[in-house]
């Protein structure tokens, strides 16, 4: 590939990310497929413009996801996972590819397609030299997310337990994604009946948060709202209502964009209040919630 295009090729693919960026998905779109086209006119047998064209079609796939046009993301990523020819110097983009693929079938409701999309993702990071462990992290959480929808508990602990150990080895305890993966595990063992270990999991996901983001945020909140609702299971009703509090007392504060939670929370709060018969509070907590949702 000539240099002038090759530069060409560059500032078009700045263009795209900048014009993503800002939001413009429309023109970011335009300005994709112009840079799929040129990568397109100049391919060859020459590993330099398969590269820039699988490149391009990986970007482009970006902006169709953001667009929620799956299909068509759907499409360049395979377009580009052919290309490549399963190339072991590339492992990490087909990694990308296939892991973009499983999210466009997720959101096509394909979840056969999105387990096998992000098993290969899997091994694509697991073969890469050294091994993309935060990456095989991130795609086996999303795989314990599928298989705890489909109701397979079994499954989504071992995926959980895989991405738990990679983010305690590699980012520690304290950290915003260790937290995340502790809490869909406290969720898992707490549809499970496995009590203690939910209120463990919750417990180790509230600490974490605690100490990155303080109680006013919406991640704490949402753990001190399962760390009740584990505690009430292992009969723990008055730190479980201090929790409560404390996540509802968040929420509240936290403005429109959390109205969902707010409800959630306040309906968990309300039917403890009710089943331990303070029908008095549980009423008043309903009608300042509900006065404050309609508001929104």
């Amino acid at each position: 590939m000539d240099k002038p295009t090759a530069n060409f090729i560059q500032i078009m693919r700045e263009r795209v990310f900048t014009l993503r960026e800002l939001g413009d998905l429309g023109e970011a779109l335009h300005a994709a497929h112009a840079l799929v086209d040129k990568c397109q006119q100049m391919l060859s047998s020459d590993l330099d413009t398969i590269d820039a064209f699988v490149a391009g079609l990986e970007v482009r796939a970006g902006i169709y996801m953001d667009r929620n046009a799956f299909d068509e993301a759907l499409e360049d990523a395979k377009h580009a996972i052919d290309q490549l020819d399963g190339r072991k110097d590339r492992l990490d983009q087909l990694g990308r590819l296939y892991a973009l693929m499983g999210a466009a079938y997720d959101g096509l409701g394909r979840y056969d397609r999105v387990i096998t999309s992000w098993e290969k993702a899997v091994d694509c990071f697991e073969r890469h030299d050294p091994p993309m462990m935060m990456d095989i992290a991130a795609i086996t959480n999303n795989l314990g997310f599928t298989a705890k929808s489909a109701g397979n508990l079994d499954a989504a602990e071992d995926h959980f337990l895989k991405s738990l150990e990679i983010m305690h080895s590699v980012v520690g305890p304290k950290h915003s994604e260790t937290a995340s993966v502790s809490n869909n595990l406290g969720a898992v063992y707490l549809a499970a009946g496995y009590l203690e270990q939910a209120r463990e999991m919750h417990m180790m996901a509230l600490e974490a948060r605690r100490e990155l983001f303080g109680d006013q945020h919406p991640d704490t909140a949402q753990s001190h709202n399962n760390l009740a609702l584990a505690m009430l299971e292992t009969g723990d009703r008055d730190r479980a209502r201090k929790h409560f509090e404390v996540a509802l007392e968040s929420f509240e504060s936290l403005g429109k964009e959390y109205a969902d939670d707010l409800d959630a929370v306040a309906s968990n709060f309300c039917d403890f209040l009710r089943d331990q018969n303070d029908e008095k509070l549980a009423d008043i907590i309903d009608a300042r919630v509900k006065a404050r949702l309609e508001s929104v």
